[in-house]
């Protein structure tokens, strides 16, 4: 089966009928933008952190009677209740890349915890990305049940606040998460995600929300994050969006193929200052 068929099953499998023709042309372009792309290690990918930190493997909980593991990093030698991060991987799965980007997180301040909605795998190639993305929508119901149990771990460890922060895949399940519990994400970033646009189901956000997204991202159009933006903004939400030209899809990803150094820092500096305005 071919990367579209395979995705446009999926979402008849888990969207109502007024939405399956969008969705369905989303998740397809979005296989498209990755059709030659493929994770590799660059000095990019693994920039140190603003300050030491100490990062583990831990398990946070389990789902459907299994252990789920992730990686927690927190800023070295870190004392008092740090806010938390939940961290969202990309189709990719819980690489070194996402790692790298959590030990960032937790040197501005924060315990961050990468969550692994893959169950331990990890992707080297758009096809096996595929196969991980598909498996892993197709329970949702597992998805979701996962990242409670990263908020509750962050919580139990003395989380003062929760933001939520993810890319590609992950953006889409930031949202989905803020969407998910309300009353415990107090901020939520999203970088090129699935974007939900129905102002019933927006209304339920309680977070204010950050965005970014690439002008020639084939998979997320323009016109679809400025209905996002716009029906946040109508709903009286707090809603940050900026589009960067000359980007496209995974743009912020430095172990990719589409990265956009430029626009990824400025992401990176958009990104932090809006944690630590709605967390510390």
């Amino acid at each position: 089966m071919n990367p579209k068929t395979l995705l446009c099953s999926l979402t008849l499998l888990l969207l109502p009928a007024a939405a399956l023709a969008d969705e369905a042309s989303d998740m397809s372009r979005m296989a498209q933008e990755h059709k030659h792309d493929k994770p590799a290690p660059t000095p990019a990918a693994m920039q140190e952190p603003a300050r030491p930190v100490d990062a583990q493997e831990v398990t946070y909980g389990e789902v459907g009677g299994k252990p789920v593991r992730g990686y927690l990093a927190k800023p070295k030698g870190a004392t008092g209740n740090l806010p938390g991060l939940i961290v969202i991987h990309e189709w990719w799965g819980l690489n070194d890349n996402i790692r790298a980007m959590t030990r960032r997180l937790a040197g501005e301040g924060y315990q961050a915890l990468a969550v692994d909605l893959y169950g331990g795998a990890v992707a080297d190639n758009p096809d096996a990305a595929m196969k991980l993305m598909n498996a892993s929508l197709q329970n949702r119901a597992a998805g979701e049940e996962n990242v409670k149990r990263a908020a509750s771990y962050l919580e139990r460890n003395g989380a003062s606040k929760l933001g939520v922060v993810g890319w590609c895949f992950g953006g889409g399940w930031s949202l989905a998460t803020a969407l998910l519990l309300p009353d415990r994400i107090k901020a939520t970033a999203i970088y090129y995600g699935h974007l939900e646009t129905d102002p019933a189901k927006l209304g339920k956000l309680k977070s204010p929300v950050i965005g970014f997204f690439g002008a020639e991202d084939g998979s997320i159009p323009v016109a679809t994050v400025r209905e996002f933006e716009g029906a946040l903004k109508k709903l009286g939400k707090p809603v940050e969006i900026k589009i960067y030209e000359g980007a496209g899809h995974a743009f912020a990803n430095a172990s990719g193929g589409n990265f956009r150094p430029e626009a990824a820092k400025d992401a990176w500096q958009r990104t932090t200052a809006f944690f630590a305005k709605n967390l510390k």
